[in-house]
């Protein structure tokens, strides 16, 4: 049984009948969010051996949230279908139930750092540019990525509505961002392979192929997950079927010269892609010599995403993009508070 069958049979066997018999009429939503392989489906034998097992989120009311955790606590059974229902976790080895139990917008701050969301804003209102700038894609996956077994008030159904993608002029400016770091550095494969540095070519080809995966995510209008499984969600992407071969090529190459040709490749496709899916783009090609030295180097098109934006505050962002773009530091992407202080820096 996977995860989250786990998790939905938990919930209408042992739990929502708890809350029904000690609990009648508080207002409720319950699913499996947060943390785990399980939340995006792709949990495995091997996901069993830490933090998976009889794990849900319930969402209450802010004033009911401690009183919900208490009965929880007393009333439900040792084990359900084998496994037990208090357990330790890595980030906290204390032997307790696994219903995870907060109020909707506090549940989206813990993940998120977003704070003071508001329901009646419209699309995206609430937030400001600086927020969306602070997100990492596997944050915004605890939230939206699971499923919601019930929700009988709709407010973390809203919430996660308007984490669904970036406003528009956002999701042009981090496109932007990562077609300039490419272009920043895809001369200097073939560069460092000319100088007999292999080494140096492999690395600077992989933090390329980095980048154009999260490329390929943002132009599919998808989140995307934290390292561990970005290869694999990346391989359902519409796009991965004409790119996945050359990002590849490009990190199995054992010459320079078929590593640059693979991340040209690459470019060509996702540069195709960014236009079949109505995005601004530049007509012909996305690559061009390097001015006059034999390398591959990149046209403008972070220049004609970049003119395609209308807001004034997007528009006088530096083209670094979100910090996930430009930070890589597990600590930091880790700590919404840290992340907020540096998008809005």
């Amino acid at each position: 049984m996977s995860g989250i069958a786990l998790a939905r049979a938990y919930w209408a066997d042992v739990v929502r009948p708890v809350l029904a018999r000690e609990l009648p009429g508080v207002p409720r939503a319950a699913g499996r969010l947060g943390t785990g392989s399980d939340v995006l489906g792709l949990d495995d034998e091997t996901s069993r051996d830490h933090d998976w097992g009889l794990r849900l989120t319930l969402l209450v009311p802010e004033e009911r949230v401690d009183e919900v955790d208490r009965v929880l606590a007393a009333s439900l059974p040792a084990s359900y279908r084998g496994s037990p229902t208090a357990f330790p976790l890595t980030s906290d080895m204390t032997v307790r139930h696994r219903v995870e139990v907060a109020a909707p917008a506090q549940f989206v701050r813990s993940r998120t750092g977003l704070a003071g969301l508001d329901l009646t804003g419209g699309e995206n209102r609430a937030l400001r540019i600086a927020d969306w700038l602070s997100l990492t894609g596997q944050s915004v996956l605890e939230v939206t990525a699971g499923p919601v077994f019930e929700d009988t008030s709709g407010e973390i159904t809203a919430l996660r509505d308007q984490l669904a993608w970036y406003p528009h002029d956002v999701w042009l400016h981090v496109l932007a961002a990562d077609w300039t770091r490419i272009a920043q550095e895809l001369p200097f494969v073939g560069r460092t392979g000319q100088r007999g540095d292999d080494l140096g070519s492999r690395l600077i080809a992989a933090r390329l192929v980095t980048a154009l995966v999260r490329l390929g995510f943002l132009l599919e209008r998808r989140w995307p997950p934290y390292p561990k499984w970005a290869g694999t969600l990346f391989a359902r992407l519409p796009v991965a079927p004409s790119a996945g071969g050359p990002l590849a090529g490009a990190l199995a190459a054992a010459t320079w010269q078929e590593r640059e040709t693979a991340l040209h490749a690459a470019c060509e496709v996702l540069h195709e892609r960014q236009r079949a899916v109505g995005l601004p783009a530049l007509d012909g090609s996305a690559c061009e010599p390097f001015y006059d030295r034999p390398f591959t180097g990149l046209r403008d098109v972070a220049g004609v995403l970049r003119a395609a934006v209308t807001d004034p505050e997007v528009r006088a962002l530096a083209h670094r993009g979100g910090v996930e773009q430009w930070v890589d530091d597990v600590g930091t992407l880790t700590d919404p508070g840290a992340r907020r202080r540096l998008a809005s820096s």
